[in-house]
């Protein structure tokens, strides 16, 4: 018998988490919770199905690492809700994983504490806390899918999926979008690649196999029937926008050239915006324009947003945060949120009910 390990050479530990099953015990979904889920969910494909006239916009943080502030931005956007819920579906972004070209702070799951004791096990139960409380509001909740097996923990809470410019190449995120219970939006690639999203889709669309995990910890052959609310996410790429109309209609081409729906979200921020939050602003009005001259495949957007507008690096002491304000990609502040928001529900009232079929 070898006397030496071919196996885990660079693994210096495995340490136990809690599973699905074990997690969704501890914070149980409650009946309000699932009722906003289910209704919000209803409401997206709708919206896509051209049932519902309303446009979706996903907005919130960059990244929740503060969940005071996460549930102070909730109430004011459950309020701004109620306000312009008779033309716009608002969905807060709730992101808890943020994906690294090199290194940095992977999100509040795999380190809540911001001190890179990466407690998983406690960020996975804060997180599940969080969306709870924010479903109990009355709010739905959107997330990017980017660890596969977060959505065995967290996905009965969450209402629209996206998948990031990074991942929707990934046939491993391809099958697992073909398995979430809820609608899926896909990223054009970071070098603009419509393709790879219109592909994403279709594979999305179709029956897949794979190993995962199941509610007992277990790994599982997960078997899927495929989702059929797959859509595009434009966020530009290679540092050049993509909203515009010429490329918004090259989207079209695509999709239709795919025979699949004429579905476009625009994600405001990224490329779309060089990168400088203030011109998201600019972005959505441009967008909104061309709904109002006739454009029929644009069916929402996503802003990043938080109280406080900008961002701050991390300190090594966490007393020094500026509350409410990012510690990701830079925000618009709620201000400049509400403005953006209501001149859109104002822009668009009354144009939007010819797109129900």
């Amino acid at each position: 018998m070898a006397a030496f390990s071919t196996e885990n050479i660079n693994v210096t530990s495995f340490d136990p988490m809690p599973t699905p099953e074990d997690m969704h015990a501890r914070v149980p979904l409650s009946e309000r919770a699932a009722e906003v889920v289910m209704q919000g969910r209803e409401a997206l494909k709708n919206i896509l199905d051209r049932k519902d006239h309303r446009m979706f916009i996903v907005v919130g943080p960059c990244s929740i690492h503060d969940p005071v502030a996460g549930i102070d931005y909730a109430h004011r956007l459950r309020k701004l809700q109620m306000e312009v819920s008779d033309t716009l579906l608002l969905v807060m972004r709730v992101y808890f994983e943020k994906p690294r070209t090199t290194t940095g702070w992977k999100g509040y799951i795999n380190d809540p504490d911001m001190d890179d004791s990466f407690r998983v096990d406690q960020g996975m139960h804060n997180a599940r806390r969080f969306l709870l409380d924010v479903c109990e509001l009355g709010l739905p909740t959107g997330t990017e899918a980017l660890d596969p097996i977060s959505p065995q923990y967290l996905g009965d809470l969450i209402a629209w999926t996206a998948i990031g410019a990074r991942t929707t190449e990934s046939q491993t995120h391809r099958e697992m979008s073909s398995g979430l219970s809820t609608s899926v939006g896909f990223k054009n690639g970071t070098d603009g690649d419509i393709n790879i999203a219109v592909n994403a889709i279709l594979s999305a669309s179709h029956p897949h196999s794979f190993l995962g995990l199941n509610g007992q910890g277990r790994v599982a052959i997960v078997r899927t029937r495929g989702n059929a609310y797959g859509h595009v996410v434009l966020r530009g790429g290679d540092g050049r926008p993509n909203y515009d109309t010429v490329s918004v209609a090259m989207a079209e081409r695509a999709l239709a050239k795919a025979a699949l729906p004429a579905n476009i979200v625009v994600d405001c921020s990224h490329a779309n915006s060089y990168k400088d939050p203030d011109l998201q602003s600019l972005v959505m009005a441009d967008v909104v324009n061309q709904v109002r001259f006739g454009n029929k495949s644009l069916v929402g957007v996503m802003i990043e947003s938080n109280i406080v507008a900008g961002k701050q690096g991390i300190p090594e002491d966490l007393s020094q945060l500026k509350y409410g304000c990012s510690v990701t990609d830079g925000c618009i502040g709620w201000d400049a949120t509400e403005r953006m928001i209501c001149d859109a529900a104002t822009m668009l009232r009354g144009v939007l009910e010819e797109r129900v079929q």
